[in-house]
């Protein structure tokens, strides 16, 4: 609840403004029934027409007082509320970004996803209720509670006894409440992460006629999160028709002794029976909106864990400028993720000279690519140092090293938008002619020029309209105009042929003769042509020199030279 209020605080003056017509919406409420009784008592009973005129007239301009406060109560109950998940959800978004991949492979995207988009709808929905309901009904409870007394005091003791019982089932309906609605979050995080697996994969599973078996998976996530939401709201059923029983019991009780104490004026008698009715049904509303509180409280709870988030990686206290000549050393370096109790990488050492390409080769699952996450410190080091340019990158700051380190994954991840925009991902303001020059090193130009639009070619969201060597290209063409001093390359040229990937990296090594290149493959033909190379197996250097020296010294190299080239004698 103190990540709510800290919120409504930011918009105190719109809260307050609200707040307002609520007071002017709610003394309108609690007027009308004394100017009935009067009309009642004085106009009807004595048969006077101005006075019920008069005090009809008063009614109505009360009542249009009313609805205007209501009307304005309610537009900023929606600005407010809407503007404060506005806020929470682009905090959400600055804190994930500030995270490290330890931290999101932790809270899982699929989570992350629930919280920005669920939980905080869930808060806004409180907001605004409350500004709407729940603001109201302590007022109204407490005024009519007022008039009650000034008007029929012999109904207190009764109208105690009712308020002592409602708080109770209210009180009940809470605690029990809030952590069935938390499960509920978390059952709803499970759906989200088969829904978005499904989704990405779901070509891999018409491949495979995989429908059943991921249906199935779906409909046990479904069932769950249908499950908990049963129970969740079995306490609401339970605790709701209690509580407006009690509610409508206290009006016919309150009701029954009225008439019997005081049947002289009828028209206070009304009144008062309206007070009372007010009264308990601002129980009731009280009763709603607390449902809504306990699952806003939850998905707070949520919010507030990523807000708290403190990032794995610690930046440097006095970050040392990046000198940019680079050179790569791994120093005993040994990796292990979190939860996994084997280590991904064990002491790991090998230097990268500047300009020096480096071919990166081993079996699957050897410890490759979370060998090249480490160079920009997508994870830090479990064990040993890593270098750059000299210096350890724990005190580098990390966005001064990443501007320096370009990165082409194997999956070329691609965005919604021009092929043109996504190109200067790796450069902002980059000209037509430094796109057509990173194109043409990376062999994109001449399919790019074949589309109508050219280079203002709209992509579909990962590039759904282009072929998996056309993708590889074009995100090979944006790091290349970043033009960064390290450049890593995970398989990133898989899905093409040999012919076009012999021409792509003939094309690197002419234009790109001054960056340092970590290339990861899994064809000798692709490596053999580095400077040196680097062979793993399970997370250890098995060797690392040029093709030369691991076809006579690599035992592990030499299994896969002969298993690609063949079995006869080396070269």
């Amino acid at each position: 609840m103190k990540l709510i209020l800290s919120y409504i605080r930011r918009h105190i003056g719109m809260f307050a403004t609200a707040l307002f017509f609520l007071s002017l919406e709610t003394l309108a409420d609690l007027m009308q029934p004394t100017f009935m009784s009067y009309i009642v008592d004085n106009g009807v009973k004595g048969r006077d027409v101005g006075k019920i005129l008069m005090y009809g007239a008063v009614m109505l301009g009360i009542a249009a007082l009313g609805a205007l406060g209501a009307v304005m109560r309610n537009i900023y109950a929606s600005r407010t509320s809407q503007q404060i998940s506005r806020e929470m959800r682009g905090d959400i978004y600055r804190k994930v970004q500030t995270l490290s991949f330890e931290n999101i492979d932790r809270l899982q995207p699929s989570s992350l996803i629930t919280r920005i988009t669920n939980d905080v709808t869930q808060i806004q929905n409180f907001i605004n209720g409350s500004m709407r309901i729940m603001m109201k009904a302590p007022v109204t409870c407490l005024g009519a509670i007022l008039l009650i007394i000034l008007q029929t005091p012999k109904q207190i003791p009764m109208m105690i006894f009712i308020l002592f019982l409602s708080f109770l089932l209210i009180t009940a309906n809470m605690a029990l409440g809030y952590p069935r609605f938390g499960r509920l979050q978390q059952k709803l995080d499970r759906l989200n992460e088969v829904s978005r697996e499904f989704l990405s994969s779901i070509r891999v599973v018409k491949a495979f006629c995989a429908q059943e078996q991921e249906g199935e998976k779906f409909r046990a996530a479904a069932e769950e999160f249908a499950g908990a939401g049963i129970c969740a709201m079995r306490v609401s059923a339970v605790f709701s028709p209690l509580i407006n029983l009690t509610v409508n019991a206290g009006i016919v009780v309150l009701l029954w002794l009225s008439g019997h104490q005081d049947s002289g004026q009828i028209g206070r008698l009304m009144a008062s029976v309206n007070y009372m009715t007010q009264v308990l049904f601002s129980l009731g509303m009280v009763s709603n909106i607390l449902n809504t509180a306990v699952r806003a409280v939850a998905s707070a709870g949520r919010v507030e864990e990523i807000l708290k988030e403190e990032p794995a990686q610690k930046k440097a206290a006095d970050p040392i400028a990046l000198p940019g000549n680079g050179s790569v050393s791994f120093r005993d370096v040994s990796f292990s993720y979190a939860g996994t109790p084997e280590p991904a990488l064990e002491h790991v050492t090998f230097t990268a000279e500047p300009g020096e390409t480096i071919g990166i080769i081993g079996p699957t699952g050897s410890g490759k690519s979370t060998l090249v996450n480490l160079v920009p410190r997508f994870y830090d080091v479990t064990e040993g140092r890593l270098l750059v340019d000299g210096i350890d990158v724990t005190r580098l700051d990390p966005e001064m090293l990443r501007a320096g380190i370009a990165v082409v994954p194997q999956k070329a991840l691609l965005f919604s938008g021009t092929i043109a925009e996504n190109l200067r991902w790796g450069k902002a303001d980059a000209t037509q002619e430094e796109l057509r020059q990173a194109a043409g090193t990376a062999c994109a130009d001449t399919f790019i020029q074949s589309f109508p639009d050219g280079y203002e070619t709209f992509l579909g969201q990962g590039g759904v309209n282009l072929s998996g060597g056309q993708k590889q290209r074009l995100s090979l063409a944006r790091a290349l105009l970043k033009n960064p001093h390290i450049l890593i390359l995970d398989d990133c040229t898989s899905a093409l042929d040999a012919t076009t990937e012999a021409a792509v990296l003939g094309m690197l090594r002419e234009q790109c003769a001054q960056m340092t290149v970590l290339l990861i493959s899994q064809r000798i033909s692709t490596v053999m042509r580095t400077d040196r190379i680097l062979c793993l197996q399970d997370g250890r250097v098995m060797g690392f020199g040029t093709h030369k020296e691991l076809l006579e010294n690599c035992p592990v190299y030499q299994s896969i030279y002969a298993s690609q080239i063949g079995g006869g004698q080396h070269e």
